[in-house]
């Protein structure tokens, strides 16, 4: 990347974004080498450090297709599936438990 323009937090000139903004606009960065960044300092910590991309040069996004949308689909619907009682969950399994509620404290759904 070499010698890149650092800026202050909320002063990078206009013409620049980051990736989430690209993206707000219906954007994406295309394969462009980042043109800046952007230092958003901490207390007692380092720097956050968030890349720019020139906003004239990015592309569109890509559209969805459906194989795109049935992939998307079907990897939401196993985060839902327990490992454990392999029964749909209703809902995304916390990656910290690994498993269902039910599975994990059986001992108060006893007690309920």
């Amino acid at each position: 990347m070499g010698a890149l323009p650092v800026y202050r937090w909320r002063l990078a000139p206009d013409g620049l974004a980051t990736r989430r903004q690209l993206r707000a606009l219906g954007l994406r960065p295309g394969g462009q080498d980042v043109a800046a960044q952007v230092e958003r300092p901490r207390r007692r910590r380092a720097p956050l450090v968030a890349y720019l991309y020139r906003i004239d040069t990015a592309k569109p996004v890509r559209p969805m297709t459906p194989a795109k949308w049935a992939a998307l689909a079907k990897a939401n619907a196993a985060r839902r599936i327990c490992p454990k009682c392999r029964r749909n969950a209703g809902y995304v399994i916390p990656p910290s438990l690994g498993m269902c509620a039910s599975c994990a404290y059986p001992e108060e759904q006893h007690a309920a």
